[in-house]
């Protein structure tokens, strides 16, 4: 997926980007016309005249006339081009030195200058020759050529450099010409060429930083662990590799300055001024340039690094599902059976194993991990967090599966110890008693008396709970229990048998010591046998009132549809439609029934005698109480679907069956109805209520109604056609409802723009956190049934881009959204003023939303850009 909106930041970042480069680039640089530069025929040495005119000089120079006009003109140009507007818009003052010269070098000098100077002339100052002879030709050719040189303003021609002095202060003039003015061509050569370097890196680092952001903004973030890592580390090379011109510049600025502070006296010319302004200038720009992509790449960094740990998180979820997953496996397969104390050890050992695997805490320590990527803001929220909770139920899960089968196996273990131990005991004692010493009386009575109090220790050492246990649960036991219990009581019954025939038999003994003379023995009884065990179901008088409840339950409801699509007698009867698609038919309605049968009504009914707790229900279980959302948008589907189906003879035959006087669509709609009866139901409480439960009544309400919106909204968005992005990625459906809708747009037609104003649009609207959609409704007739609603997507509106005018003139229920800084302006007239207000009270929610977050995540990058 895409990286988030590009922030802000980034968005300074740009337009400082093309503020820098879209500065005007000159058309020549020193660096072009080093070589003319360096021949030194024209200068501009800093020098101002007294209204601030720049000075350029033409000092003496023997090859002037040899100088090719392409070169004389670049020159020229260039140095026209160096000063700043305001001070070239008063014209350049040229003195032309022609003292060592003759009259045609001067000619020549203000041909050249006449013809092809590109800036506004001020003044023209000319060093006539010093030589007699060349002086008054020069006077003399001045005033015959002077037509020749069409220039606008005045030459004045100079005998000597004192007459100089009465038009430019000797402080603006060079050595040269008898001024103070230092001036160094080689040196001004060097700080022209540094300073248009500057300019050039400042204006490529610019176009690198911006590329380089928006490649960032435009990563698609990978998949899997390790493509995030190359990723991260290709961006992280990426940014350290580019080399920032704020270091090169700096030393530029502080060589300027170093110049300009030579001497305690010397006091910067306007140019040397300029080059320091036009450095500090680019620099705060490169500088401002630099914090902006520094406060986008913490940013986009934070973004990688989390993403890391997302991808990580994932790949250590799938390893630990799996692997909790082939733990439960072997837990389920694990037998509870032991047939005997051996067995029953060695099942309560691997049981211990089991429990003890350093799996579970493995999937427990994930689960922790989770829950700190939560609490640090991680952007994937949604994604980490259910995978907590089922880390969590699948470890609650094994758990409680590990007790319930520890419990059976210790009560086993119990028993079997107990039985093993007595029976043990009995055997001894049984082949312990002398058969000749029970002869007689006394003997005999001895003996009887060992063997009651050995029977008697059977209900002390509680060993007909094992009886007992299996008579009460015997139609819930599976076969393989049953047979090992019924295994232990036989060996438990054997026993018993054995001393039961004792006792008759020492009771005779001991009666016929007693009676000597006995003219008929009496016949002895056969040994009594033990009754076949029968397991009668004793159902209390509460387990047969539940057991009718879920009867009913069972029956008069869909589910009893759902089951008989498992039963094989009907199967021939199933309509091919219906074939996979129980599913659609029946949505999620087994966990609303699982809800409702084992948590809702239990709660409720516990509040019969307390109904003041009615709304702490409701409050305590509004999250599960959203599995209704889920059902009503799949009910179109299930509506479509028993049209194709609801006649066939399997659910005539289901009906018959289940003795239903109205066929299956009827309990379908079930849900739907129940959903919105909760609320009347409160509102009927809340009329009886006095004070107690009154608070937690109200807030019940407001949920109940707040549910029924979002029930009601989800139905509309399901109906949205046409829209290419994925409606789960703009954040929570705020609100949804028609208006009638006038666009007023900047780049539009006018005639367009005209209509658009008196014409207004039927849109529905669907307010989400990060986005306005803009939706025509249509209404859809299918098999003579009613009118379905269907949303065509038209346009959509990013809400981070997106401003509100609340009040329009003319009309009290309109209200202006506006896009781009009114780029795009859409008049949106509601029904009413209430939901006009509703409306932009919501969408101002966002909006300031957005902005505490942007606020918040600016000060947080702030921040870690302060850090080392």
């Amino acid at each position: 997926m895409p990286l988030p909106n590009v922030s802000w930041d980034w968005l300074h970042m740009s337009l400082l980007a093309d503020e820098i480069m879209q500065q005007e680039i000159r058309p020549l640089l020193a660096v072009d016309i080093i070589e003319q530069l360096h021949r030194q025929f024209a200068l501009l040495s800093g020098g101002r005249g007294k209204d601030g005119a720049p000075i350029i000089t033409f000092p003496e120079y023997s090859g002037f006339n040899d100088v090719p006009d392409e070169d004389f003109l670049n020159v020229v140009t260039y140095l026209t081009s160096i000063p700043s507007l305001d001070a070239a818009s008063i014209g350049f003052i040229i003195i032309i030195d022609r003292r060592k010269d003759k009259w045609s070098s001067v000619k020549a000098s203000l041909s050249r200058i006449a013809g092809a100077f590109p800036g506004n002339l001020r003044l023209v100052l000319v060093l006539k020759p010093s030589k007699f002879f060349q002086r008054a030709i020069a006077e003399v050719g001045i005033k015959l050529h002077k037509d020749e040189f069409k220039m606008k303003v005045l030459i004045m021609m100079l005998n000597s450099l004192p007459d100089l002095y009465g038009y430019v202060d000797k402080g603006q003039l060079t050595p040269e010409l008898g001024g103070s003015l230092e001036y160094c061509h080689s040196q001004w050569i060097h700080h022209r060429t540094a300073i248009e370097n500057f300019a050039m890196t400042v204006k490529t680092t610019a176009q690198m930083l911006q590329k380089f952001g928006t490649d960032l903004a435009e990563t698609e973030l990978p998949n899997d662990v390790q493509c995030t890592k190359d990723l991260l580390a290709a961006h992280a090379d990426k940014h350290n590799s580019l080399q920032l011109a704020l270091k090169q510049g700096t030393t530029l600025l502080g060589c300027i300055k170093e110049q300009a502070a030579k001497s305690e006296n010397h006091k910067p010319n306007p140019d040397e001024m300029e080059n320091q302004t036009t450095v500090e200038r680019l620099l705060a720009q490169l500088d401002e340039t630099e914090n902006a992509f520094e406060q986008f790449w913490c940013k986009h960094h934070l973004k990688l690094e989390q993403c890391l740990q997302l991808r990580h998180f994932e790949q250590d979820y799938r390893e630990v599902k799996v692997s909790l997953d082939s733990l439960g496996e072997s837990l389920s397969s694990l037998s509870v059976i032991g047939d005997c104390l051996a067995r029953v050890e060695q099942l309560l050992t691997e049981l211990k194993t089991l429990e003890e695997n350093a799996r579970v805490k493995k999937a427990q320590l994930h689960a922790l991990h989770g829950d700190q990527l939560i609490q640090s803001n991680h952007y994937a929220v949604d994604s980490i967090r259910p995978k907590c909770i089922e880390l969590r139920r699948v470890c609650d899960d094994f758990s409680n599966e590990t007790k319930k089968k520890t419990d059976v196996l210790s009560k086993s273990l119990q028993i079997h110890k107990g039985i093993e131990k007595w029976c043990e005991s009995g055997i001894y004692l049984l082949a312990s008693q002398a058969v000749d010493k029970c002869q007689s009386q006394e003997g005999a009575e001895l003996a009887l008396t060992d063997i009651e109090q050995f029977l008697e220790s059977a209900e002390m050492n509680q060993l007909t709970e094992l009886r007992n246990l299996h008579n009460q649960y015997e139609v819930v036991l599976s076969e393989d229990i049953k047979a090992s219990v019924l295994k232990a009581l036989k060996r438990l019954e054997d026993v018993q048998e054995m001393f039961e025939k004792r006792n008759v038999s020492l009771k005779r003994l001991s009666a016929k010591q007693t009676r000597p003379v006995q003219p008929v023995a009496p016949r002895p009884e056969s040994s009594p046998k033990r009754p076949t065990l029968k397991n009668p179901s004793r159902t209390t008088g509460t387990q047969q009132r539940e057991s009718d409840i879920a009867s009913q339950l069972s029956t008069s409801s869909p589910q009893g549809y759902f089951a008989e699509l498992d039963n094989s007698e009907l199967s021939h009867l199933t309509p091919p439609s219906l074939e996979n698609k129980r599913d659609v038919l029946f949505g999620n309605l087994p966990e609303i029934y699982e809800f409702h049968n084992r948590t809702f009504l239990r709660e409720l009914e516990n509040c019969i005698e307390k109904p003041e707790l009615v709304g702490t229900c409701f409050l305590k279980r509004k999250e599960e109480l959203q599995v209704y959302e889920k059902y009503c948008q799949n009910k179109p589907r299930s509506e479509v679907l028993w049209r194709q189906c609801g006649d066939s003879l399997f659910f005539q035959e289901c009906q018959k069956k289940l003795d239903h006087k109205l066929s299956l669509d009827a309990y379908l709609l079930k849900p739907v109805q129940r959903i919105t009866k909760y609320q009347l139901m409160l509102k009927e409480m809340l009329k009886c209520s006095k004070s107690e439960g009154v608070a937690e009544l109200e807030e019940a309400l407001a949920t109940m109604l707040d549910i029924i919106k979002s029930v009601n909204d989800s139905m509309h968005q399901i109906a949205i056609t046409g829209f290419e992005g994925n409606l789960s990625e703009l954040g929570k459906l705020l609100m949804q409802g028609s208006f009638n809708v006038w666009t007023d747009h900047k780049k539009g037609h006018s005639k367009v723009k005209d209509l658009a104003r008196f014409k207004p649009m039927q849109r529905h609207l669907f307010l989400y956190d990060k986005m306005l959609l803009f939706c025509k409704k249509r209404e859809e007739t299918s098999d003579g049934h009613e009118k379905t609603p269907s949303y065509s997507f038209k346009h959509s509106l990013k809400m981070s881009a997106v401003g509100i005018t609340e009040n329009v003139k003319g009309d009290c229920k309109k209200f202006e959204v506006w896009y781009n800084g009114r780029e795009e302006v859409y008049i949106i007239q509601a029904s009413s003023m209430d939901l006009k207000n509703s409306w932009v009270s919501e969408i101002r929610k966002v909006l300031t939303g957005q902005l505490e977050a942007c606020r918040g995540t600016h000060s947080s990058c702030a921040l870690e850009s302060k850090c080392p």
